[in-house]
Parts: structure tokens; sequence; C-alpha cells
């Protein structure tokens, strides 16, 4: 199957997500441990906080960590992580 946008589950989105980077990422998305490391903050069920749900898009898209931006669409850890290989 061809990995499209329209066909993507947002499997990457439920993957841990460290801020590596300054992209912008507003405060109420990130989650800090007790030495400071941050990551994108996850929602009980393992979702990133910042998914909207029905639409399955990123709500900080322009202001994605870094790591997000690197992850291509339809790569071999995209498809690796959907279970296609």
């Amino acid at each position: 199957m061809n990995i499209t946008c329209s066909t993507c589950e947002a499997c990457c989105c439920r993957l841990e997500v460290m801020i590596i980077s300054d992209t912008g990422v507003p405060e109420k998305f990130i989650h800090r441990d007790d030495w400071g490391t941050e990551t994108m903050l996850r929602l009980d069920d393992g979702w990133c906080a910042a998914v909207n749900r029905e639409t399955l898009m990123c709500s900080i898209y322009e202001n994605r960590p870094w790591i997000c931006r690197e992850f291509e669409m339809g790569s071999y850890e995209c498809q690796e992580e959907r279970g296609q290989l």
C-alpha cells in the first residue's frame, strides 16, 4: 500500500519524542523528567498530546520537534512502525 497523508495512521505520533532543539513547541506539550530531559507530552494512552484525534494531524505542525521533522512519511522507519515490512 502506498503511504500518503490520507492513508497515514499517525503511528509515529505514539513514539517517544525527545526535544533536542528549540522549534517553539508550546510549553503545554512538553514533559520534563526529574533530570530536565524534555520530551513531547504523551497522554495516558501513549499518543502525543499535540495530535488532533479527529484528523490525526499535528496541531503544532509549524512548531513540531526536530525529530518529527526528520521522520519521513513512507520511510523505512515509518513502514517499520506501521508493521508493513
